[in-house]
């Protein structure tokens, strides 16, 4: 079993899993909010997968995995930034440049803004003070455009950034506020929807959750109804981590702050930054949700009925319970492989990943493409699941996935369900 076959069994199998039977002791619950509201805060700057998505994991990760992949993985964009820009000190404020940009509506072939352009438009932004360390990415690199500089106003440098991003409709992961804000280590969250529909969101909260340090972070997110998510934020320190404090707050206030991601120069970033995922219109079947239910239920074998369902891109989780109360779990994917995946590149990455998934596939005499993975048919194998797909010659692509150790269903009753003629996607 190969590498990426082997992770995607894993991810599968533990996106299935998360969460059941964790109780946390009392005492560990505070670190455990703060931990992971900073973590999933991170992750959200962090996201790259440029490099991420590739193989055959992902064919079966797109409707699924590639949706966790994005948030999980990649390096900070600025960290990774092309330097352009000099790194002499410089001068913001009023005596700056002026920096003007001309809204576009979000496409493609939107003029590209270079790593200068990036961090000028950044600096333009910021009340006068001293500039050094300055780092700008443009929107050619990646799937992320960025700044990031040191700051100083006269009472003590400030490491501070922007991060602006491009996502589809439903795939965007907007911050929010933690329901307890002393439990997640922060001063002070708020989150508003602005009159264009955009999500505020404004905090103050610290690098390290259990003040090992007492380096505060404070930062401000933007996600605009366009798909376009911008991010900045801003220490009290020269350094994220590793440095002593530079001044008792970062420099910028929250209304700054806002007035920074909410600025009109990143209506020319946001429409020449590529899409941060697949678009799902691509390969949507034009099945909802509640029909691929409905469509299941007729399916599964006496005895066994659908508890819950949780719905992701073009895949289905559902939580299975059947005689004697046995829970078990299956996994629905319906897409339309008929269209284009979308820019040239994403196209050869799924062209690689459709090839590999589908090298050993047994051909039907109707042309349709059947794959099949058993737990223990290959070497290295241990994936606790098995899964079936089948691929038609109209684009039809189906993937069934029993994903529980004792699965309450067979590898027969798998194939029959992927092979019922109801699961027709909608030209």
């Amino acid at each position: 079993m190969s590498e990426p076959d082997k992770f995607e069994d894993d991810l599968l199998y533990a996106i299935t899993r998360t969460g059941e039977g964790f109780r946390p002791e009392q005492a560990d619950q505070a670190d455990l909010v703060a931990g992971g509201y900073q973590r999933g805060r991170r992750r959200w700057r962090r996201r790259s997968t440029a490099a991420v998505v590739g193989g055959a994991a992902a064919l079966a990760l797109v409707g699924t995995g590639a949706f966790y992949l994005s948030n999980a993985t990649g390096g900070s964009p600025a960290a990774h930034a092309s330097v352009e820009a000099a790194a002499a000190p410089t001068t913001t404020g009023a005596g700056a440049a002026p920096v003007t940009a001309t809204p576009t509506a979000a496409k493609s072939d939107a003029a590209p803004v270079t790593d200068k352009e990036m961090l000028a438009a950044f600096q333009a932004l910021l009340p006068k003070g001293e500039v050094t360390d300055a780092k700008g990415e443009g929107t050619g690199k990646g799937l992320s455009a960025s700044a990031q500089l040191v700051f100083d106003d006269g009472q003590g440098k400030s490491l501070m950034g922007i991060t602006v991003q491009k996502f589809y409709k439903g795939q965007e992961q907007p911050h929010t506020c933690p329901a307890d804000l002393k439990l997640a280590s922060m001063d002070s969250c708020t989150a508003t929807t602005l009159p264009d529909g955009s999500q505020l969101v404004l905090a103050q909260g610290y690098e390290y959750p259990d003040h090992r340090a007492t380096t505060k972070e404070w930062w401000a997110s933007l996600n605009r109804p366009d798909g376009g998510s911008i991010f900045f934020n801003e220490w009290n320190s020269p350094q994220e981590k590793g440095a002593p404090d530079s001044r008792p707050n970062p420099p910028i206030t929250l209304d700054q702050a806002k007035a920074i991601v909410t600025d009109k120069a990143w209506d020319k970033v946001v429409a020449a930054v590529r899409y941060n995922g697949i678009d799902p219109t691509v390969q949507d079947s034009g099945v909802s949700p509640d029909e691929k239910q409905a469509i299941l239920a007729k399916l599964l074998p006496a005895g066994v009925t659908v508890q819950s369902r949780s719905t992701h891109l073009t895949s289905d989780i559902y939580q299975l319970v059947g005689e004697g109360q046995a829970k078990g779990s299956i996994t629905v994917q319906l897409a339309n492989w008929s269209r284009p995946f979308g820019d040239p590149e994403t196209q050869r990455t799924m062209d690689s990943g459709r090839a590999a998934q589908f090298k050993d596939a047994t051909v039907l005499p109707d042309g349709t493409k059947l794959a099949v993975s058993v737990p223990g048919s290959t070497p290295g194998n241990k994936s606790p699941y098995t899964r079936v797909a089948e691929l038609h010659p109209d684009g039809t692509y189906i993937e069934v996935d029993g994903t529980d150790d004792k699965s309450l269903l067979t590898v027969d009753q798998l194939k029959a369900i992927a092979a019922s003629p109801e699961w027709k996607v909608k030209k």
